[in-house]
């Protein structure tokens, strides 16, 4: 939608789709069609987390993955996290790494899908790929992977086919209504069929990874098989059949990730870097991470190192300090506005509704999200923000996979922070994922063998009060839950998301959260197809539904929503 204001022009994005729940942005453009201001707002109220209170905390974990029907998993186990550190017990290392399995499974599942259904339209023109030279494409391929995943001009060939087909018959499935043709679109017709082929792989692949977190999960979505003090998945731990199963899958969807999608993203980068180098959709300039892949018992030595990085200063990564965590709502629709630590959080319900024209009250109250902030300022989280702090720190395993992709490319490190930037990052962590799965098989192996089989360590929920925090690295970003326990029950719970922190709107000084920060100079081909937004807030892979979890338990009203 297109609206005149004044000497800008403003443009709703309203819903933003292919991503989970309900997204609107809005965005002011000047003449030149150059974005000079951008509101983000999650305009549906859902939930679950108040309903906790009075449970028991051990039923918190299967309740809460409800939040959201994609990041089951993640919030299942920030809960049971969350428990163990108030009920003060520690999970024995053959919990430790099953639940590293089920994740890893679940960010080889994720980041792909991202990239190939949800973001990478916004990169790959469909129809640009009916003109290709599959020949020509098989070229192009070979020259990002010795051994291109699915690579012949036969099966190319056969991809335009059916995506002709879809173009004859005036249905185009699932790529309907996109900007095909807009000028932002960068990729020759050739790159653009080799990424739309894997489109449909990663179809296929996608289930087989979803079968791997089945396999200790006991099923996808939803998985069952964590309790606070370790894993119930016994029987599939101990089953060499089941681990044999799980290590076949594995190699699949890994053999994938490693000849299709991180060649694909270096293809894209090649025609993109234009872009990465402008430095657009860098967002707000400050990173945090909290850590996650426990490769000890005490959280000391992680896979995803935690830490934070302000204002793009490599040379000075810095500690996070849990205290400094806040939560505000000055710009939300929520009556408490000062900044409160999630021990001590609120959410009482203050809507205000859109202005006389339909615009977000930019100057009040505009998004059922909350504003998070970190010593009062806002940060991103997500894969750009684990590998720029680690990068930061030092951590080989990821400096090494950012300098090589950088020496592939040609590109200096500041092109990190863009839009392009964040959609590498994700599919480096993949591949750093996929290179530590077989480890944590054969760890897991070895103890079995010498007769370590526990899986969990007994534990009690505390009669007297109580907290603790599970903090952890879900694929969209830093995830923390905070339970307060009295009297054995739950007396308050809160989850700060991964898209709490990257949707935030304005806080109390009027600094804009990533999403808006992230749009800011940003210059659109044609106002009528903001192509350009769309790309930017996909690459943060919104999940709205995980930031918006509270109901109002004072009523049972059903509400009904009808979308125009």
């Amino acid at each position: 939608m297109l609206r005149r204001k004044n000497m800008t022009k403003r443009i709703i994005v309203d819903p933003i789709t292919r991503i989970e729940g309900h997204l609107r942005i809005e965005v002011e453009v000047d003449n030149n069609n150059v974005i000079q201001d951008a509101w983000s707002s999650i305009t549906l109220w859902r939930g679950i987390e108040t309903i906790l209170k009075g449970r028991d905390p051990r039923d918190a974990g299967l309740i809460v993955q409800r939040f959201c029907g994609v990041c089951t998993y993640v919030h299942y186990e920030a809960s049971i996290l969350a428990c163990e550190d108030a009920f003060g017990v520690k999970p024995p290392p053959n919990a430790r790494i099953i639940r590293n399995l089920i994740n890893a499974a679940l960010y080889m599942y994720d980041h792909p899908m991202h990239f190939y259904h949800l973001h990478g339209l916004d990169w790959v023109d469909v129809v640009s790929a009916l003109s290709a030279d599959p020949k020509k494409a098989v070229d192009m391929a070979k020259a990002y992977c010795p051994n291109p995943y699915n690579c012949s001009a036969t099966h190319y060939k056969a991809v335009q086919d059916r995506i002709t087909k879809f173009v004859k018959s005036g249905r185009l499935g699932p790529f309907a209504n996109a900007y095909w043709g807009n000028p932002s679109y960068k990729l020759p017709p050739e790159a653009n069929l080799i990424i739309l082929s894997h489109y449909l792989d990663a179809l296929a692949v996608s289930k087989v990874a979803a079968q791997m977190m089945s396999i200790f999960g006991g099923k996808n979505p939803h998985p069952q098989s964590l309790v606070v003090g370790g894993v119930t998945s016994v029987m599939d731990a101990l089953d060499a059949e089941r681990l044999g199963q799980y290590l076949f899958r594995f190699k699949e969807v890994k053999n994938f990730v490693e000849t299709a999608y991180i060649p694909d993203v270096l293809l894209a980068a090649t025609y993109y870097k234009g872009e990465g180098l402008s430095g657009i959709g860098g967002g707000v300039k400050n990173y945090l991470a909290y850590g996650g892949f426990p490769l000890d018992d005490e959280w000391n030595n992680l896979l995803f190192p935690r830490g934070i990085v302000k204002n793009r200063d490599l040379a000075k990564p810095l500690k996070v300090d849990e205290a400094k965590i806040t939560e505000e709502a000055t710009h939300s629709w929520y009556r408490d506005n000062e900044p409160q630590h999630p021990y001590k959080g609120t959410t009482e319900p203050k809507y205000t509704g859109y202005d006389q024209e339909g615009h977000l009250k930019g100057n009040e109250k505009y998004s059922w999200c909350k504003a998070p902030r970190y010593d009062g300022e806002p940060y991103e989280v997500g894969p750009l923000a684990r590998f720029i702090v680690g990068y930061a720190q030092g951590y080989k395993p990821m400096k090494e996979l950012v300098d090589s992709t950088l020496k592939a490319t040609g590109l200096p490190a500041t092109v990190l922070f863009s839009t392009l930037g964040r959609t590498a990052a994700r599919a480096l962590e993949t591949k750093l994922v996929a290179d530590n799965t077989e480890a944590w098989v054969n760890e897991l192996i070895a103890n079995i063998k010498k007769n370590d089989t526990r899986t969990w360590t007994r534990c009690y929920v505390p009669r007297k009060p109580a907290q603790g925090r599970g903090m952890t690295e879900p694929p969209r970003g830093a995830l923390g839950h905070w339970i307060n326990i009295e009297k054995g029950v739950i007396a308050n719970y809160q989850a700060v998301v991964p898209s709490t922190w990257n949707c935030s709107p304005r806080d109390k000084k009027g600094v804009r959260g990533p999403y808006e920060e992230s749009l800011i100079g940003t210059k659109l081909a044609k106002v009528d197809q903001p192509l350009e937004i769309i790309r930017t807030i996909h690459s943060f892979d919104p999940c709205m539904a995980c930031a918006v979890h509270i109901i109002d338990p004072r009523t049972n009203e059903v509400k009904q929503f009808k979308v125009a």
